[in-house]
């Protein structure tokens, strides 16, 4: 399990504490910390920098000369990268200053223990005060931030203040700590739990999500209906439906909280489910509706079913005993571990059916080793979760719908 330490506080006000003491203190009050990693250890002196002018170098065919408004000053910095160019100003970048640090090298090879120092010198004979730095630069990669070049310089959205930090605007300025829970401490696997241990332990408030109504008055039952055949292996499956779903990129704080949690952001709905089991620890999964034949959802054993495609795009064979979701006519998804292709969220989906259910751990955990396929989803039912996070869980989810104002609920 592994938290980020400013969601942590989010939820506790008031703590403040160095990474090691918050280490130590929760290690000795039950929670184990094995190790902890601050995204920020080698980044210094790395502010938000906006391009004032570029023009060619006198004496080198691929190097430019740009002129750049660091906040309390201009510096001259001499670059490569390819995605600068002549008459590309008001760009904002990262830009290290001179005396600053940056994790690693442009090619992602392995970082060095104590980063790069950054000082001021001359590239074939013009002089350069600092370096704007590539998101490898930073000590990240393209998987987290799939808007990075695969060459050049990161390149801000408009919103970046100018000599602002860097670090700060990309939520590098964390520290994700990687726990070892007991199985006895389900209600640890999740950023609450954890958050709820750590107001415990340093003596301060607990101020989990707090959902308020969300939905309109239209009736869900309507458009979808469960029916759960297999009673045994699923004590609890909650839906509700979201109309009109707009797809678009999450929140910058959303995709934040998640690549320190080391889950890659994709689109607003598929981000809010992945939000949402860090959040609670509860997992989730999204259908498109049109794909659900009859608007019915029945959680049963596969039976005579041998096949489904996963979202994956690989085709597993199912065994009598498996427990899946499916519709009047098909499987739609592996319960508790993965979706199916055929019920996947594509770009032209319009509404959608959200689940949030409870699952035999002993099932999932069976089905999981058979098929060789063992996910963040599948981890947790394993354990066997609170059947009771169910409504709370689904209904944050579409609390956050409608805050990112991504459809109807």
């Amino acid at each position: 399990m592994n938290t980020s330490l400013n969601w942590i506080k989010a939820m506790v006000p008031g703590l403040e504490c160095t990474d090691q003491e918050f280490r130590d203190a929760m290690t000795l009050s039950g929670t184990k910390v094995e190790c902890f990693n601050a995204f920020d250890k080698n980044l210094d002196k790395i502010v938000v920098g906006q391009i004032l002018s570029v023009e060619r170098h006198p004496d080198a065919d691929k190097l430019v000369i740009c002129q750049v408004n660091v906040g309390s000053e201009n510096v001259q910095i001499v670059t490569g990268a390819p995605n600068i160019e002549v008459g590309s100003s008001g760009q904002k970048v990262p830009v290290v200053l001179d005396g600053g640090k940056v994790a690693g090298g442009h090619d992602g090879g392995a970082l060095p223990e104590d980063g790069i120092k950054i000082k001021k010198g001359k590239l074939r004979g013009v002089e350069s005060c600092g370096m704007m730095c590539s998101i490898e630069e930073l000590g990240s990669s393209r998987e987290f931030f799939p808007d990075a070049p695969e060459e050049g310089i990161y390149i801000f959205g408009d919103d970046a203040v100018v000599g602002s930090s860097a670090v700060e605007y990309l939520g590098l300025n964390d520290t994700v700590f990687e726990y070892e829970i007991t199985n006895n401490r389900v209600d640890c696997y999740s950023v609450i739990g954890i958050a709820r241990e750590a107001a415990a332990t340093f003596r301060k408030p607990f101020n989990p999500p707090v959902v308020t109504k969300t939905g309109n008055d239209e009736d869900v039952n309507t458009m979808v209906s469960v029916d759960i055949e297999a009673k045994e292996l699923c004590s609890r499956y909650v839906a509700r439906v979201v109309k009109n779903i707009r797809l678009a990129p999450s929140p910058k704080w959303m995709q934040q909280r998640l690549m320190t949690a080391g889950i890659r952001p994709i689109n607003n709905i598929v981000d809010i489910t992945n939000y949402v089991m860090l959040e609670y620890g509860q997992p989730m999964h999204a259908f498109d509706y049109r794909y659900v034949s009859g608007g019915k959802i029945i959680v049963r054993r596969a039976g005579d079913d041998k096949t489904l495609t996963t979202l994956d795009g690989n085709v597993r064979n199912l065994q009598p005993d498996m427990l899946v979701i499916a519709d009047e006519t098909k499987p739609v998804g592996l319960a508790g571990i993965m979706g199916g292709e055929n019920s996947e969220i594509v770009s032209d989906t319009v509404d959608v059916v959200f689940e949030s259910a409870n699952f035999s751990g002993a099932s999932i955990r069976k089905t999981a080793l058979a098929l060789g396929m063992r996910t963040d989803a599948s981890a947790k039912f394993e354990k066997d979760i609170d059947p009771m996070l169910t409504v709370p869980a689904v209904n944050r989810a579409c609390e956050l719908v409608e805050l990112l104002g991504a459809g109807e609920v």
